[in-house]
């Protein structure tokens, strides 16, 4: 079996990718005509993107996408600046009665925008909408998808025009950064038009209002609205937003966000690619920011399929892989390794844990006392002369990660390929625990195990929350154990206790390769100002200014 340097491998992959996006078109693209301008406003953005949100109803999506448009039309109790601060939006004040009620005073003069005032009724209708079985009615009755990001809410009621009071099943210490995802909706609104006709012009309290939207949501127009109250006091800028329109584009190819906005047809890009960095950094016409990243990026293991089933030959997979050489090479220093099951920037990650380092030689050993040698120079053999073979399946995303990664697995004598899936058809497969491995990521946007660590690292258990996205099938009964205890903890000093033990098990199990956290990387036009990248993707359009 032929050896390669991975290393000269990674730098032809490289160049191979600069070439074919280098030479992409440029997208056609038709500027929306901007709306009447309001006293203090001008302009219109353009937002290109690589997705389109699946659904323009806040109670009805899991999706980055979705969120990041739907935030800049409606306001929840609480909201998030750039990093992981929480602050409050729509609520004046929360204060916790007990452990498990907590009493919400919301904004008085907050409208809507059909010009409504928000109340009391509305806010305990969305949260009903949410936490009820079979409230979201369009296009069958179905529940809520945010369910998940508030599981523990057991009620809500309304205690006053502007007050609420939200029973909670016990503790709950996350709920100040996942009342974060909820935003707040129009109870008289829906109920005169139903959720179908919500999702066709849907109004919010935010601080663009609904223009239009294309089929598909391949393009989204907003609109500034001049009542706005002004979203959150410690967030600067306050007021009505700066600019007049703001219109979110899709675009999926990376290269053709590029040259949009290069040729002017797009003032913001989201998910820039890796190897164009330094030739936008290079254009004084072009801003590039980045962000910590959220979307930590691991190889999931299938801890119930062979050759997966040892925990030797796991953690090989992990000596095997220089993530350093990765994140030089491929994410161009904007990355850091993963230092186990949660991000580094997790306010609860065991801080004693390191990455796995690079050693090849570490990986041999260990599948050595596995039963997979390589003897003759052929490759990584077991007692029967069968080869090791591994296939990583992935979506087109992580291309150059996962062909990098397979690489370094050649290098040990390991034969693995890669193969690419939309995300839609084999989810069902890895569900199924059906996949050998799976290379992907998993947002932890609310720096809190809780929405993240009970996905991945807990058994599956049907409809609930645990195990959702634990595509490694992987299951330990004591880290289920943690993962329940630390949702009920309060105390900070206990609770990462709970996790600590948590992770140092699940890295010592190796359900998958841990690999890296990229940074979120953005671009603008010069002419864009107060324009920051957030930790949680989110494009907040409410304080971002376009020079005439």
């Amino acid at each position: 079996m032929a050896r390669f340097n991975h290393r000269t491998i990674i730098a032809l992959l490289l160049l191979m990718a600069f070439v074919f996006t280098a030479c992409a078109p440029t997208a056609p693209a038709e500027t929306a005509q901007p709306a009447d301008e309001g006293p203090g406003a001008s302009g219109t953005i353009v937002v290109a993107m690589g997705a389109a949100p699946v659904s323009l109803d806040p109670a009805d999506h899991r999706s980055r996408e979705s969120e990041t448009v739907i935030r800049n039309m409606f306001d929840g109790l609480v909201t998030r600046d750039t990093s992981s601060g929480v602050h409050m939006q729509l609520a004046e004040s929360m204060d916790w009665a007990d452990e498990q009620t907590l009493n919400v005073k919301l904004r008085e003069g907050v409208k809507f925008h059909d010009g409504t005032e928000m109340t009391a009724d509305d806010v305990v209708f969305t949260f009903e909408r949410i936490i009820n079985e079979n409230a979201i009615e369009y296009p069958e009755p179905h529940t809520s998808p945010r369910k998940g990001l508030i599981a523990p809410l057991e009620s809500i009621e309304k205690t006053g025009d502007y007050s609420v009071t939200m029973h909670f099943r016990g503790p709950w210490p996350p709920a100040m950064q996942l009342l974060v995802h909820q935003q707040i909706v129009p109870k008289a609104y829906i109920e005169k038009v139903g959720t179908e006709g919500f999702i066709a012009k849907p109004i919010g309290t935010g601080p663009f209002k609904f223009v239009s939207a294309q089929p598909g949501l391949e393009e989204v127009v907003l609109e500034r609205f001049a009542d706005y109250y002004g979203g959150s006091p410690d967030l600067t800028p306050v007021g009505p937003a700066c600019v007049n329109q703001v219109v979110f584009r899709v675009i999926p190819e990376a290269s053709t966000r590029v040259s949009a906005l290069l040729a002017g047809e797009a003032d913001i890009i989201t998910n820039v690619p890796q190897d164009l960095i330094p030739n936008l950094e290079a254009n004084e016409n072009v801003q590039v920011k980045t962000a910590g990243g959220t979307q930590p990026k691991w190889l999931e293991l299938n801890v119930h399929m062979a050759p997966f089933d040892d925990v030797n030959v796991r953690k090989a997979m992990n000596y095997a892989v220089d993530k350093d050489l990765i994140i030089e090479k491929i994410f161009g220093g904007r990355a850091v390794a993963l230092p186990g099951p949660l991000s580094p920037y997790n306010n609860f990650v065991n801080k004693s844990l390191s990455p796995y380092p690079y050693d090849p030689a570490m990986a041999t050993d260990l599948l050595k006392q596995a039963g997979w040698e390589d003897t003759d120079g052929d490759g990584i053999l077991d007692k029967n002369g069968q080869p090791f073979t591994f296939t990583i399946d992935t979506l087109e995303d992580w291309r150059p990660l996962a062909e990098a990664v397979a690489d370094m697995y050649r290098a040990i004598g390991i034969d693995a390929n890669v193969r690419f899936w939309e995300y839609s058809v084999i989810k069902d497969q890895l569900m199924a625990g059906e996949r050998q491995g799976y290379l992907d990521d998993w947002g932890d946007s609310a720096f809190d195990p809780v929405g993240h660590f009970e996905a991945k690292w807990h058994g599956f258990v049907a409809d609930t929350p645990y195990g959702r996205g634990n595509f490694s099938t992987y299951s330990n009964d004591r880290v289920n154990e943690l993962i329940e205890q630390g949702e009920t903890t309060g105390d900070p000093a206990a609770r990462q206790a709970i996790y600590d033990e948590a992770q140092q098990i699940v890295y010592d199990e190796a359900p998958a390769v841990f690999l890296i956290l990229p940074e979120e990387v953005e671009a603008a036009s010069a002419s864009i100002s107060n324009w920051s990248p957030a930790s949680d993707s989110r494009e907040n359009m409410h304080d971002v200014c376009k020079a005439e």
